[in-house]
């Protein structure tokens, strides 16, 4: 089982990456967010990867955090969520307000993420409550804590601003990295931007590319 890669970054993409470890490449999926910590291509770079058999492939998924691929391995765990719905998972939400989110039953931070439904949700909830404690900088004594969610409309715009640019054609990994793009480059303290501004300056950040 592969457990890291460490070499120089081949290929870039919002979905995957190619690591070329001695001569040999290799192929792993990634999440819009190890996308965004990783250099540009030629340079060294190390994932921590999960290697995930299947009858007819085998795929590994890397991460540049590790509490990323654990949080991952714990959500693959949850009925109905399979290694490609996690990555968008955690495309989506970082792993300190997704462990918020997920202790909290913030139930509409979660449903706000692309592919993720009411009982998903729920269900998420329930298995990993007791579990996600410790991850990233989320104490594992704060599990009863109350949680720091994203307030709702904000969720909601980011999320109906993602469906808007998938309807135009833009793969989804590709939308939250322009939307993160635009998050980052907002004034600390400023205040949300709603649906309509969110897409212009995501379309300009991706024009720009």
């Amino acid at each position: 089982m592969i457990a890291s890669l460490s070499g120089l970054l081949q290929v870039k993409s919002p979905n995957a990456v190619i690591v070329d470890v001695g001569g040999v490449g290799y192929e792993a999926f990634v999440s819009g967010r190890t996308y965004d910590a990783l250099p540009e291509t030629g340079h060294a770079c190390f994932l921590h990867v999960q290697t995930v058999v299947r009858e007819d492939a085998i795929h590994l998924f890397g991460f540049h955090a590790k509490e990323e691929k654990d949080l991952f391995l714990l959500l693959i765990t949850v009925s109905g969520i399979g290694p490609r719905l996690a990555l968008t998972i955690l495309s989506g939400i970082g792993v300190d307000e997704l462990c918020r989110a997920i202790t909290g039953k913030d139930l509409s931070r979660l449903t706000a993420l692309p592919g993720i439904g009411k009982k998903t949700a729920q269900r998420i909830c329930v298995d990993l409550a007791e579990k996600v404690g410790g991850l990233g900088g989320f104490p594992a004594d704060a599990a009863g804590a109350r949680p720091l969610p994203v307030p709702a409309g904000e969720a909601d715009a980011m999320s109906d601003a993602v469906s808007a640019l998938v309807n135009l054609g833009y793969p989804q990994a590709t939308a939250w990295q322009a939307l993160r793009a635009v998050e980052q480059q907002l004034d600390e303290g400023a205040a949300p931007l709603k649906v309509e501004a969110l897409l212009r300056q995501a379309l300009r950040f991706l024009a720009a590319r």
